[in-house]
């Protein structure tokens, strides 16, 4: 026998051996289907569990709603010009004592003269009731001795109502809810063009037939 023939023999019978063994060896034969059958088990895929996502949720306070047009301020309504604010005068039918003797000093001072001048006499009145150096309402100013020459016994004269006593009331009204703002602002004063005055005066305004002072 050569001695490859011999080398081949030798490792036939060392393979024989060792089946041998493992075949006597306890759970050795158990093991080994287990490793078979494990390897033999199709693999199953594993779900993958995506990590959770938390949602926050942040409370963002609501802003209050704007305003419609028919929601703003009442004091918001402006005019284009002084006669639409005279124009928009409603009459009451009851005149107050203020209301009578503002119109009462506006007709009897300033009927013939432009609005602008009717609101200026206005506005003499009210600056004096404001002042401190004369009476405080609007008819102790009117009705002050020496101050205006239609106020007969501390009263004044009953007025016909006609549409120039219809304006004045409404320029009365222009003037104590200070819907316009007068061009003779500041006047505590005023006498008609060429009369000769006694004091020396600021001149404001000089509007129609009047010329205003502070």
């Amino acid at each position: 026998m050569s001695f490859s023939n011999r080398v081949a023999s030798i490792a036939a019978l060392s393979l024989a051996v060792t089946a041998l063994i493992g075949l006597g060896t306890p759970g050795f034969a158990q093991d080994l289907g287990r490793v078979i059958n494990a390897q033999s088990q199709p693999s199953v895929p594993q779900p993958v569990m995506n990590p959770a996502v938390v949602t926050t949720v942040t409370n963002t306070p609501s802003l209050p709603a704007a305003k419609t047009d028919d929601e703003q301020d009442d004091d918001s309504v402006a005019y284009g010009t002084l006669a639409a604010a005279v124009a928009a005068q409603a009459i009451p039918d009851t005149i107050d004592e203020e209301l009578q003797c503002m119109a009462g000093a506006i007709y009897f001072e300033a009927k013939g003269e432009p609005l602008s001048g009717q609101l200026a006499v206005a506005e003499v009145i009210l600056n004096r009731s404001k002042s401190g150096r004369f009476p405080k309402t609007v008819c102790s100013v009117v009705k002050q001795p020496g101050q205006f020459s239609f106020v007969r016994g501390g009263r004044v004269p009953t007025i016909a109502q006609n549409k120039q006593y219809r304006t004045a009331l409404a320029v009365a009204r222009v003037a104590l809810a200070d819907a316009w703002d007068s061009p003779a602002s500041g006047a505590m004063y005023f006498h008609a063009r060429g009369a000769a005055a006694s004091w020396h005066r600021e001149q404001v305004a000089a509007i129609g037939n009047h010329v205003f002072f502070r």
